[in-house]
């Protein structure tokens, strides 16, 4: 069976359940998760699965065509932007960015309710 491999940017809040969901689907494969600070639990639950973490966003679009989805659930403008830039800088047409309002569709329709996101001040 061939897996959707996901890359997670963003372990916060908004992207920890969301990241616990990918890991139990058996036909998702999260290839990385990315986040600036290491003690957002999101990560914790990465480390526990066995997938890479990293503080460098960039490193999980700079796998190229090995990477199907790049969730961002940064909430940050700049991360979608510097991600759109390289992916068409790198002329990767493989690689799709999933916004954070779709992953935030996603999610609320998995719980049953409007999922809220919160995000706090860190800068990419």
């Amino acid at each position: 069976m061939e897996k959707i491999r996901v890359g997670m940017i963003g372990a916060g809040e908004t992207g920890t359940p969301l990241l616990r969901q990918l890991l139990q689907a058996p036909f998702v494969e999260v290839v990385g998760v990315a986040d600036l600070d290491f003690s957002r639990p999101g990560i914790a639950v990465a480390r526990d699965h066995g997938v890479a973490v990293t503080a460098n966003f960039m490193e999980l679009a700079e796998q190229g065509d090995a990477v199907d989805i790049l969730i961002d659930v940064t909430g940050s403008k700049k991360v979608r932007e510097d991600l759109r830039r390289y992916l068409q800088f790198s002329g990767n047409a493989h690689t799709v960015i999933l916004h954070e309002r779709i992953a935030l569709l996603m999610m609320s329709l998995s719980a049953g309710h409007l999922v809220e996101t919160r995000h706090g001040e860190l800068a990419y």
